[in-house]
C-alpha cells in the first residue's frame, strides 16, 4: 500500500522536538511520525485486548485447586527472581 500525504498541526515546541529526534535517529520526520503512530496504535490495541481479557476473568474466582497452583507458582517465581530486582535509587 502506498503512502498518502497529509497535513497536521503541531505546537512549535513539539515540532522542534520531532526534528531533533529525527536528526538524532538519522531518519525523516515522516518516518518518525509513522513509527510513533504505529507504536501508539499497537499500544491502544493491546490495551483494548487487555481490557477484554480482564472483563472475561473479572467475575471468576479460582477454585481451590487453581488457588493452590497459583500460590505455588508465585512462590516459585519469587525464588527465581530473588535478588534480581533492585529498588530504584534516588
Amino acid at each position: 500500500m502506498g503512502n498518502i500525504k497529509t497535513d497536521i498541526s503541531l505546537r512549535k515546541s513539539l515540532l522542534e522536538d520531532v526534528e531533533a529526534v529525527a536528526r538524532e535517529m538519522k531518519i525523516s520526520k515522516s518516518r518518525l511520525f509513522m513509527m510513533a503512530i504505529e507504536d501508539f496504535i499497537q499500544r491502544h490495541r493491546n490495551k483494548k485486548l487487555l481490557e477484554k481479557i480482564n472483563a472475561a476473568y473479572q467475575d471468576d474466582e479460582p477454585d481451590s485447586d487453581e488457588a493452590l497452583r497459583l500460590s505455588r507458582m508465585r512462590r516459585h517465581h519469587r525464588k527465581l527472581v530473588e535478588g534480581e530486582w533492585q529498588p530504584f535509587a534516588d
